[in-house]
């Protein structure tokens, strides 16, 4: 007993909830034993009695009153809710279970059913030995009863437990609910859902994706965003890869998506570069010169400009002629623009990016009109010279227009705003740039609530939302902004092409080794998937507000959470997929008629991978939520784990039976489409053979 009891005190250290609530009952039952207290005494004060001499009288009548309680709990007053239109493939499993259970604790306690303890709370289970997913609101719910005047009825957790289990509406989603003695409800998804999701699965030509809202929404979102003139570096790579996967996301799910690039294309800078390039080309309106390099323009305009003082002016006055739309420097400008879009180009071709521009550019005419509406409604306010906006919560303004009359990012970005709204009616803006520009765009949605541009009545939709997800910076071993050896920012494309040329040089390796099938224009291409897949992943599954280390060897690794031990999970099921049809004469896409009747998931593994496979709904439905890819990375690996132990513990071609090898092979093909959506969704493309 000594032992038994250490050892469940030990994992109390666990964080796992289930387990832990799971050996708070056992001791809980077995404290009173008079083993344990026989033993206690012994060990205490010498006075018990012999050890092992136990009351079984006593202990018999303890075990019948907690036996008795459960089994003498009356249920016969709940009247089950009836609920129909349950489609758990349109709204997503957890959803539907929130809707059972909200149903269940408002029959089974109306007296608190307006409770906040009431909102059903359903989560996975960590340990999948409890079950599928639990149900937590019982604790919570039991406390609230047990001071609830004038309530008489079950108040203990595990009665209040019963009680809801009881209220379930009848539904093809539980197979099994059971209260735990601490009144967690542990949920058993039904076998026969497990089967006929899987079915479902292999017999349409795509996964459906979940019904997330009942109106077509009109997203923008606002990514990437180069300036131009200057090359993109591994700054813009978040930016790009995350507004690219939520747009893939909003795309399934059926959303009407802008995706818009607000490339720097306007302001000071311009002055300059257009003042250089008029005293280096002097000819460059009638004979333009062959550019390729615009940052070693940018430097040397800049360096010419801080040390220049009719330089300097110069450059100003040209600005200024550029605002005024004079065609000389209009000219420059649209060249340094067409060079700088053909260089972001090449880099969004690599990304497998679509994204359409809208510059600073396009909305400086704009700002005039804006800028007086926000006038006319008091929103806007001279001072010392300026037009600001400053709400009580603002610790500095919103600078719409300067001193001298010009414009800055306050000024285009509210006018962008209002455009985004009101001339493209869109319902939702996501805006994504790096952390520290969180503050300016959250004064910019604000100003704009205050003008009553968000507002929108009920049958319209609702308020428009908007936005901003800032993420973090890419570093180097030492913890700082990522750069070269000579303290250069790292231009992208160039960090691209280093984790395909050395993902080739690892395929080779392995080609060498017996161990990589592919000719050599096979492996450049394939090197090209693996390498830019694994820059794109080892990004995306970081939380995007944080900063993460960017390590070639660690994204490029075989093993663990990388894109490319993803990808070779892949080909391996597209190679028992193509082994059965070329080896065996089995080909799963003429089958498909045959997987209602066949597929079982009697194995724990094939049952592990099967419920796996039912949270792709439930998953995207958290990304869209919550703004957040690497939500989609956190499933897509947890599917390759499972799909890693079902072919490790269960023969699939081998199988014992033709029944069988073809359900493993149905099982295969599921976890093959599930995962290449998830590939798509995060921009990656898949290899069939590696």
């Amino acid at each position: 007993m000594y032992s038994t009891l250490s050892a469940a005190v030990k994992l109390l250290s666990s964080v796992d909830i289930e387990k832990i609530s799971f050996i708070c009952s056992y001791l809980k039952e077995v404290e009173n034993s008079e083993i344990v207290k026989s033993w206690t005494e012994k060990k205490g004060d010498g006075k018990s009695k012999k050890a092992g001499k136990v009351d079984k009288k006593k202990s018999s009548s303890s075990n019948n009153d907690i036996n008795s309680s459960t089994a003498s709990l009356d249920t016969s007053d709940i009247v089950k809710p009836v609920l129909t239109g349950i489609d758990w493939e349109a709204t997503g499993l957890m959803s539907s279970l929130k809707r059972l259970f909200d149903a269940a604790i408002a029959a089974a306690f109306p007296e608190v059913s307006s409770n906040e303890a009431a909102v059903a709370v359903i989560t996975r289970c960590a340990n999948a030995t409890f079950g599928d997913f639990q149900c937590n609101n019982a604790m919570a719910l039991s406390k609230i009863l047990k001071v609830l005047p004038g309530y008489k009825g079950p108040s203990s957790p595990k009665d209040v437990a019963t009680r809801i289990v009881a209220a379930l509406p009848e539904n093809p989603i539980i197979g099994e609910a059971s209260p735990a003695p601490n009144g967690f409800i542990n949920i058993k998804v039904a076998v026969q859902l497990l089967l006929s999701a899987i079915a479902g699965m292999v017999t349409g030509t795509a996964l459906r994706p979940p019904t997330v809202d009942s109106t077509r929404k009109k997203v923008l979102v606002d990514f990437s965003s180069p300036n131009i003139a200057k090359e993109m570096h591994v700054g813009h790579l978040r930016s790009t890869i995350i507004g690219d996967c939520l747009c893939r996301v909003f795309e399934f799910v059926g959303f009407d998506v802008m995706r818009v690039n607000h490339v720097g294309d306007w302001g000071t800078q311009f002055g300059m570069l257009i003042s250089y390039l008029q005293d280096t080309y002097p000819t460059i309106l009638t004979d333009p010169p062959n550019i390729s390099d615009l940052t070693v323009i940018y430097k040397a305009s800049k360096a010419r400009f801080d040390s220049d003082e009719v330089f300097k002016e110069r450059s100003r006055l040209n600005v200024v002629k550029l605002q005024s739309r004079d065609p000389a420097c209009r000219a420059i400008w649209t060249l340094l623009c067409n060079i700088s879009r053909a260089e972001f180009q090449n880099v969004y071709d690599v990304l497998g990016v679509k994204i359409t521009e809208f510059g600073e550019s396009f909305y400086n005419g704009m700002i005039p009109r804006v800028n007086q509406e926000l006038q006319d409604i008091g929103l806007a306010k001279e001072e010392e010279g300026m037009l600001v906006i400053k709400l009580p919560h603002f610790t500095i303004p919103l600078m719409i227009r300067k001193s001298d009359g010009g414009y800055g990012y306050d000024s285009t970005d509210m006018a962008a705003l209002q455009y985004r709204i009101k001339d493209l009616q869109r319902d939702w803006i996501i805006i994504i740039t790096d952390a520290g520009q969180a503050p300016h765009f959250h004064m910019c949605f604000d100003a704009g609530k205050a003008a009553g541009w968000t507002k929108r009545p009920a049958e319209a939709g609702g308020d428009v939302r908007v936005d901003h997800i800032g993420f973090g910076v890419v570093c180097g071993d030492d913890g700082k902004r990522f750069k070269t050896r000579s303290s250069e920012t790292v231009r992208l494309i160039d960090l691209l092409n280093a984790a395909k040329e050395r993902m080739a040089e690892s395929l080779r390796a392995r080609a060498e080794e017996g161990k990589c099938p592919l000719n050599e224009e096979e492996l450049v291409a394939a090197a090209s998937v693996i390498g830019y897949g694994a820059v794109k992943y080892f990004d995306l599954k970081q939380h995007p507000s944080t900063n993460y280390i960017f390590s070639y060897d660690r994204m490029l690794d075989t093993k663990g959470d990388t894109a490319v031990y993803l990808l070779f999970a892949y080909a391996r099921l597209a190679s028992i997929l193509r082994k059965a049809k070329e080896e065996r004469g089995i080909d799963i896409s003429i089958k498909s008629d045959l997987a209602t009747s066949v597929l079982n998931v009697d194995h724990p593994a094939e049952r592990a991978l099967s419920f796996e496979l039912l949270q792709f709904g439930d998953v995207l439905q958290l990304v869209m939520s919550e703004l957040m890819p690497n939500k989609m990375c956190d499933y897509l690996k947890e599917l390759a784990v499972k799909f890693t132990e079902f072919v490790t513990k269960c023969h699939v071609l081998n199988a014992t039976d033709e029944n069988a090898v073809l359900s493993r092979l149905f099982l295969c093909e599921a976890t093959k489409r599930t995962m290449a959506q998830c590939f798509y969704l995060l921009g990656i493309d898949t290899l069939e053979r590696i």
